[in-house]
């Protein structure tokens, strides 16, 4: 199985989070990356080729500072309206501020000849597809790594070590399917994989509303296994989807759109679980969250995230075929396979 370095911050992250959590202070959480940026910076800076391109577009500043503003202000906003510890005012200050911002980027990135987020990319249907299916997914998804500690904590009375050490499990699972991402996709397709891996992926994750006393360890780890070979499945399909229609000179700007969308749906995936988990306590007027209040959860985020299937049905069945390597027919022509 080939080396996988970008897996190696989810398998090692839970474990390592849970033995400073339980054995030291939780400050060193923040502390200590710094010295591994400051390390991965070195690296950067030693293995990758700074390449340049011969004519870049102007920096759009306004563009940055707006969908900065724009990204933070919903976030953060949405991030505190469902875990309750900012006032009503500030939160509504957040948002609105943020919406502000985000209608001033958009009309700015009309105007603008290369603007940061660059709108017409959206035309694209792959593009498009990755966008906004992506968002819905990881919406769901983003919740898990909120709720799952949580409910191992509170509801089993684990250790933050103990609780990291069964949560890695699906980054494992992640490490196990990337070897197989290529051949599967050229098998299958895109339209395929992200339709019916988008419905598997969100079943193990409304699975863990099955997390309850007295179920074995060893079924839950099986779960999170699965699980997180199936979603690692689905995240690849859906970031390299969004290159299938692009010009090379279009790269850097699908990179941007691309990054905002995957951090932003993420992100909202927490606020959304939190905010399931806050309306369960509020139904029973307690202030005391326990095993029961997440099974809910749950199986809210599992729809959430299947419920982008109804845009992957809307991609052509030979989406993404070059990428895949995958035979199409060209009229006149015959079958042929487009590499």
């Amino acid at each position: 199985m080939p080396w996988r370095p970008a897996l190696v911050g989810p398998i090692c992250g839970p474990p390592l989070g849970g033995f400073i959590m339980t054995y030291a202070s939780w400050h060193w959480i923040f502390l200590i990356n710094v010295p591994i940026g400051l390390v991965g910076m070195a690296l950067a800076s030693r293995f990758i080729p700074n390449i340049r391109i011969e004519r870049p577009d102007p920096f759009d500043f306004v563009g940055f500072l707006l969908s900065g503003c724009a990204i933070g202000g919903l976030a953060f906003g949405l991030s505190a309206m469902g875990l309750d510890f900012l006032p009503p005012s500030a939160v509504a200050s957040l948002l609105c501020g943020g919406a502000i911002s985000a209608a001033a980027c958009l009309m700015h990135a009309r105007r603008t000849p290369a603007p940061i987020l660059d709108l017409n990319l959206l035309r694209l249907p792959t593009f498009r597809a990755s966008i906004f299916g992506g968002f819905l997914f990881r919406l769901g998804i983003g919740a898990l790594p909120f709720l799952l500690p949580l409910l191992l904590q509170i509801g089993f009375h684990l250790t933050p070590f103990q609780s990291g050490l069964i949560t890695f499990t699906a980054a494992l699972g992640s490490m196990f399917m990337k070897a197989a991402v290529a051949s599967v996709l050229q098998r299958f397709g895109y339209r395929n994989v992200l339709l019916y891996n988008a419905l598997i992926s969100s079943a193990f994750l409304a699975a863990c509303a099955s997390f309850v006393q007295g179920m074995p360890f060893a079924a839950m780890i099986a779960i999170l296994l699965f699980s997180g070979f199936f979603r690692s499945l689905q995240f690849t399909a859906i970031n390299t989807i969004a290159y299938a229609e692009i010009e090379p000179a279009k790269m850097s700007r699908v990179t941007a759109m691309v990054a905002a969308a995957q951090q932003l749906g993420l992100s909202r995936g927490v606020a959304v679980g939190a905010l399931i988990v806050e309306l369960m306590l509020r139904l029973k007027h307690s202030t005391t969250m326990g095993i029961n209040d997440f099974p809910p959860a749950f199986l809210f985020v599992g729809l959430l995230s299947a419920s982008a299937v109804f845009i992957f049905m809307r991609l052509p069945p030979d989406a993404g075929a070059e990428l895949a390597g995958r035979k199409t027919e060209t009229p006149g022509e015959g079958s042929k396979l487009v590499r």
